[in-house]
């Protein structure tokens, strides 16, 4: 038997900002989107990691639902097709959305119900076809929303965003989000993320406890920065973000390895490596001046070449090892704060 619909928006996490007609889940402020890049907007469009996350006794969970594409682009189904709900760590219940309204049950586990003290059951969405939630309701007992956690914002691109790991809840940030009790706003946009002063501007006047920013590959060959403009766009981002959080820890972590860019000039001269490099320079440096709560994780050696799936991305082993690597680094900045 099922209870009477919950309302929605308590359940909801992940979602920072105001929904836009068409977009109920945006990853940046909509009343930007003329500022921002079209490439930036048009991938904060698609909501990576939000997700809803409850607690109760109820057996399962049914979920009403609309979807808008079933065009998953480059991803395919890596980018989300289904309704998958974890507990404790682990994947307990999954089934595939269909376009348009729909409906689906999800058991909370093998044992019975969800216990109110640590046993969260998380939600992760057919992101990659465009969702809305239209209600959520307890099966067979009452479900609560999870209590909050600790408010992680999560700049980056298209490995922030979760390319090429076979389904949404396998993105780095959504691990390291369940490992470390995190919740992840996830700002990682394919294809863009360069550190433009908009964005920063967001991730500014967002509420957060703790900050990491890992872009730097879009800025090698897609729009390509000279290492002269890494410098002072990095400075300017940090700049802007610690406008808004003075006392916030931030962790800034460089690119990882991507084969084909390491030795290679952009049309400005610069090889990822040297904007890596000077990335890598202008973080330290804050740290050498005394910002405490910064901290920087160098990218180059986090994965092998091996785990990039398509020789830019990660695969799901890439990703776990991203979530330990840089997951930890935010834990340890939040727990010294």
């Amino acid at each position: 038997m099922s209870a009477r619909p919950a309302p929605l928006e308590p359940f909801l996490r992940g979602c920072r900002f105001p929904p836009a007609p068409g977009v109920p889940y945006p990853r940046a402020d909509p009343r930007d989107c003329t500022r921002l890049p079209i490439d930036t907007w048009g991938t904060a469009q698609i909501p990576a990691t939000v997700r809803l996350e409850l607690v109760g006794d109820a057996e399962a969970v049914e979920i009403a639902y609309c979807t808008e594409t079933e065009d998953l682009g480059y991803r395919g189904d890596g980018a989300g097709t289904t309704f998958a709900l974890w507990r404790d760590g682990e994947l307990v219940a999954e089934d595939k959305a269909v376009l348009g309204e729909g409906k689906v049950r999800l058991a909370t586990g093998p044992g019975p119900g969800l216990p109110a003290s640590g046993g969260r059951a998380i939600v992760y969405l057919p992101e990659g076809m465009r969702p809305t939630v239209l209600s959520i309701e307890g099966v067979g007992g009452t479900i609560e929303p999870a209590p909050p956690q600790p408010r992680w914002v999560a700049y980056g691109d298209s490995i922030a965003e979760g390319w090429v790991a076979s389904g949404p809840s396998g993105a780095w940030p959504a691990i390291a989000g369940r490992a470390h009790r995190l919740d992840v706003c996830n700002m990682g946009y394919a294809g863009s993320a360069r550190g433009e002063i908009v964005s920063a501007e967001h991730v500014a006047g967002l509420e957060a406890d703790v900050i990491s920013i890992t872009h730097g590959t879009n800025c090698w060959t897609r729009i390509p920065f000279s290492v002269e403009m890494m410098r002072a766009g990095t400075a300017a981002f940090i700049d802007v973000v610690r406008q808004g959080h003075p006392d916030t820890p931030i962790v800034v972590a460089t690119a990882v390895v991507r084969p084909d860019a390491e030795a290679t000039p952009n049309r400005l001269g610069a090889t990822l490596a040297d904007l890596r490099a000077a990335m890598e320079e202008v973080a330290q440096a804050r740290i050498d001046a005394g910002d405490k709560r910064l901290t920087l994780v160098p990218g180059r050696d986090i994965i092998l070449p091996e785990l990039l799936a398509d020789g830019i991305h990660p695969g799901d082993e890439g990703h776990r090892v991203l979530a330990d690597v840089i997951g930890a680094a935010v834990r340890d900045a939040l727990d010294r704060s």
